[in-house]
C-alpha cells in the first residue's frame, strides 16, 4: 500500500479482459450457477431463432470430455464482413461486447438476448470454443482460445490443450466444408476455462432438463433434445409440446382442480424514449412505440401452495418484476371486487382479502413479449420496464372480468367455487391470527391444552428433544420404558390416520389423530405453519416393519408433506428402522451369548452363512418381529430408540414438484393413473419383498 494515488495507478480493461477479471458481473458467480448461466446464454440465442420462426429443433450435447455443444437450425450467424470493424459477423458476435442483432435492427421482433454480451462472455470464459455455421451451401468454422481467435492443431479428437496459434495479421473465417442445400444453423462447442470456474463447478443435468422442458412448453412446436454422454451409457431426452403454457400449467399443478386452466391474452401499447443507432454510427434519443403481448394461463386447485412462473421473451424471471407486480395487484383487486359483490352469500363481514388468500392454490404461467425489455442486471432475473405493469393489469382486469360475468354454466360454477375457496382461505387466516393472539394472552399458569395421551419429555431445549409418533397402544407401553424421558416424548396414534391428500382442510382438522399431531408439534399447519414454533427438534415415525406399518408411515408423511412441509425441508422428520430378526449366537463355556439384530431377510441369511462358516451355532427358532409390541423395553431401546445404536432414515424432499406429483399419484382422488402405475410397475416387484 502507498499513499500516492495518481493516474498511472489506474488500469483500463479492454474487450474481453474485463469479463475474465470480473466474471461475476456478467454470469453471477464462478461456481455451478455461473457455468449453467453460460450455457443458458448459448441456448437462449438458439431459442430466439426458433421464436423468430427459424428452425424447430435444438440439440444440447454434454460431451464426456467436459465440453458442451449446442446445435440449432436457425439462419446461422452472419458470415459476411461487418463494415465498421472489418471483421466477419461470427468474430464480431464472439469477441465484441455489446454487439449483435438484437439492438433494434429489425432481425428480431422480441428476444431474450438484449445486451449483446452473451456469446462473447461465454467465449471469454472458455479455454476453447469452436463455432460452425451452415449458410449458403457452405460450412464456415472459427476457433477461439480464451476469447482470442486462431487455429488449434488437433491430432484426432478436439482438445482444449491442443497447440494453439493466434492470428497475427488478419483473422480468418475458414470454410470447413459443404452444407446441404437449404440447410442453415449454428453449432457452438466450448470447454469452460477451469482457471475461472471452481473445481466443483459442473453442468447440472436435472437443472438443464427443467429449463429445456419449460422452454419447450413456452415455444409450442419446438423440440429440444438433451444428450448426456458423461456416463457409461449415453442418456438422451427429448422435450416437445404443442399445448403451450396451458399444458405447462397442467404439468406444474399437483392438486385437484377448483377451476379449469383459464387463458388470459391481450396486448397493450406504450411509448418510451430510447437511443437508436443511426446509419452514421451515432446514437440519437428517439421516442418509439412498443407493443407488449401478454399471455397468462392459470388455474386454482384445492391445495394452498402457490406456483407462479413468469417469463419475458422466453427468459425466466424468477425474482419477478413489473409484469408480476401488475398481475398480482390486479388479481387481488378483481377478486376483492367479486367478493364484495357476493358478500351476503359468502358471509365475509368486514374482513378484507389479502394477496396470500388469493394466491393460495394458484398455479400460473405469466409470459410477456416486447422489444428491448429493460432488465435489472445481465442475469435478467427481474423485469424493470415500468409500462408493462399497467398493460398486464389491464389484460387481467378485462379477461377475468369476462370470466366472472360469463353466462355459461361451467364458468358460473367455477367462479362460485373459486370465491368459496378464497373466502375460506381468508377465514382460516383470520381465525389462525385470532387463535395466536389468544394464546399469547394466556397466562403461563393456565393448564396445558395438549392431548392427554401425549407422554412428554422434561427438557425445554428444542434441538435436543425428539417426538416419537408410535403406532398402537401396545407399542406405547414398551416405548415408555425404553425411552429417555429427559428428551424423548411419545404420541400414540390408533390405526391408520386420514388420507389428507383426498380430504379437505376441514376434514383434516376434525380428524382426532391429525389434529393431535398438529397440536403437539405446536407450529400450526398449512400457510400459517411457523417452523420456529415447533416444540421438538426431531419427529420420528415409529411403525411396525410390515405392510400396515409402511402404509401408516405413508399416511403420516402425506400429512407432513401437505400441512407441515418445512419440517421435511429442514430434514427434521425421520422414520425409525426397527429390526426384523433377533439372532442369539451361542458362545462356548461361560462366555455370555451374543445378540445380533438384522434388518432384512438378505442380511439375516448372510449372517447365518457367516456363522455357519465360522462353526458357530444359534438358538432356533430365530425370532421374527412382526411388530414393535413384540419387543421388550431393552430390545426396543437398543435397536430403535437409544441414540448410541439406533438406525434412523431421514425423510428428504430434493424436488418438491416431483414429490407432489408422486403423492397425488399414490394418495390422490384419481384412481385410473394409480391403477396404471400399479400395472406398469408390477414386473419390478419382487415377491420375496412382500411381507405376507
Amino acid at each position: 500500500m502507498t499513499a500516492e494515488y495518481s493516474a498511472h495507478h489506474l488500469q483500463v480493461l479492454e474487450g474481453l479482459e474485463a469479463v475474465r477479471k470480473r466474471p461475476g458481473m456478467y454470469i453471477g458467480s464462478n461456481g455451478s450457477p455461473g457455468l449453467m448461466h453460460c450455457l443458458w446464454e448459448i441456448i437462449d440465442n438458439a431459442v430466439d431463432e426458433a421464436v423468430a420462426g427459424n428452425g424447430n429443433r435444438i440439440d444440447i450435447i454434454l460431451h464426456s470430455d467436459g465440453s458442451v455443444e449446442v446445435h440449432d437450425r436457425g439462419r446461422g450467424i452472419p458470415v459476411d464482413v461487418e463494415p465498421r470493424t472489418g471483421l466477419s459477423g461470427v468474430e464480431v458476435v464472439f469477441t465484441k461486447l455489446h454487439a449483435g442483432g438484437k439492438f433494434g435492427g429489425g432481425s428480431y421482433a422480441a428476444s431474450g438476448g438484449l445486451h449483446g454480451v452473451g456469446a462473447s462472455v461465454v467465449n471469454a470464459l472458455s479455454e476453447r470454443l469452436d463455432v460452425e455455421v451452415d449458410r449458403g451451401g457452405k460450412t464456415y468454422a472459427m476457433s477461439f482460445h480464451r476469447g482470442e481467435p486462431g487455429n488449434f492443431k488437433d491430432s484426432g479428437d478436439k482438445r482444449p490443450d491442443a497447440p494453439f496459434s493466434p492470428f497475427e495479421d488478419k483473422s480468418e473465417l475458414r470454410i470447413a466444408g459443404k452444407a446441404p442445400r437449404g440447410v442453415t444453423g449454428t453449432r457452438v462447442r466450448y470447454w469452460a476455462d477451469r482457471q475461472i470456474f471452481t473445481k466443483d463447478a459442473a453442468f447440472q443435468l436435472s437443472e438443464l432438463e427443467t429449463r429445456a422442458r419449460q422452454t419447450a412448453f413456452l415455444v409450442p412446436g419446438l423440440e429440444i433434445v438433451i444428450k448426456d454422454e458423461r456416463g457409461e451409457e449415453p442418456i438422451e431426452t427429448s422435450y416437445h409440446y404443442e399445448g403451450g403454457i396451458a399444458e405447462f400449467v397442467d404439468y406444474l399443478a399437483t392438486d385437484a382442480p377448483v377451476t379449469d386452466t383459464w387463458r388470459l391474452q391481450g396486448e397493450g401499447r406504450f411509448t418510451e424514449t430510447v437511443p437508436v443507432l443511426q446509419t452514421d454510427g451515432h446514437m440519437i434519443a428517439t421516442e418509439v412505440e412498443r407493443v407488449c403481448a401478454v399471455d397468462i394461463a392459470l388455474r386454482w386447485g384445492t391445495g394452498y401452495d402457490t406456483t407462479l412462473r413468469s417469463f419475458v421473451n422466453i427468459i425466466s424471471t424468477p425474482k419477478g418484476g413489473t409484469h408480476q407486480q401488475g398481475f398480482e395487484q390486479e388479481l387481488l383487486k378483481v377478486l376483492r371486487s367479486q367478493v364484495d359483490q357476493n358478500a351476503r352469500r359468502l358471509k365475509v363481514g368486514n374482513d378484507k382479502l389479502e394477496k396470500d388468500d388469493v394466491l393460495a392454490g394458484l398455479t400460473a404461467v405469466l409470459t410477456v413479449n416486447l422489444p428491448e425489455p429493460q432488465f435489472e442486471g445481465q442475469t435478467k432475473e427481474i423485469l424493470g420496464t415500468p409500462a408493462v405493469r399497467q398493460i398486464v393489469a389491464q389484460v387481467v382486469r378485462k379477461e377475468l372480468g369476462l370470466r366472472f360475468s360469463s353466462s355459461k354454466r361451467d364458468d358460473k360454477s367455477q367462479a362460485t367455487q373459486l370465491l368459496d375457496k378464497i373466502v375460506a382461505e381468508m377465514k382460516a387466516r383470520v381465525s389462525a391470527r385470532a387463535h395466536k393472539e389468544t394464546q399469547r394472552r394466556k397466562n403461563a399458569l393456565e393448564s396445558s391444552t395438549l392431548p392427554t395421551k401425549l407422554v412428554d419429555c422434561r427438557t425445554n431445549e428444542v434441538e435436543r428433544s425428539e417426538l416419537f409418533i408410535v403406532e398402537g397402544d401396545s407399542a406405547l407401553g414398551t416405548a415408555k420404558n425404553a425411552r429417555n424421558s429427559e428428551f424423548q416424548a411419545l404420541l400414540p396414534i390408533r390405526g391408520k390416520i386420514l388420507n389428507v391428500q383426498k380430504a379437505s382442510i376441514g376434514d383434516m382438522l376434525s380428524n382426532t389423530e391429525c389434529a393431535s399431531i398438529i397440536q403437539v408439534i405446536g407450529a400450526g399447519s398449512g400457510r400459517s405453519f411457523e417452523i420456529g414454533a415447533a416444540r421438538y427438534g426431531k419427529v420420528i415415525l415409529m411403525s411396525d416393519a410390515d405392510v400396515d406399518g409402511a402404509h401408516i408411515r405413508t399416511l403420516l408423511l402425506t400429512l407432513f408433506f401437505r400441512y407441515m412441509r418445512p419440517l421435511i425441508e429442514e430434514g427434521r422428520v425421520y422414520a425409525a428402522v426397527p429390526p426384523l430378526h433377533r439372532v442369539i449366537v451361542m458362545n462356548p463355556g461361560s462366555k455370555p451369548n451374543e445378540t445380533i439384530y438384522t434388518y432384512s431377510e438378505q442380511e439375516m441369511h448372510a449372517l447365518l452363512a457367516k456363522l455357519r462358516k465360522s462353526g458357530k451355532r444359534w438358538h432356533e427358532p430365530i425370532q421374527r418381529y412382526k411388530g414393535l409390541g413384540e419387543m421388550d423395553a431393552e430390545q426396543l431401546a437398543t435397536t430403535t430408540m437409544d441414540r448410541g445404536g439406533r438406525l434412523l432414515r431421514r425423510v428428504r424432499m430434493e424436488d418438491a414438484e416431483a414429490a407432489g406429483r408422486v403423492f397425488e399419484l399414490l394418495m390422490g382422488n384419481e384412481v385410473a393413473p394409480r391403477r396404471e402405475f400399479i400395472i406398469d410397475s408390477a414386473d419390478r416387484l419382487s415377491r420375496e419383498a412382500i411381507d405376507a
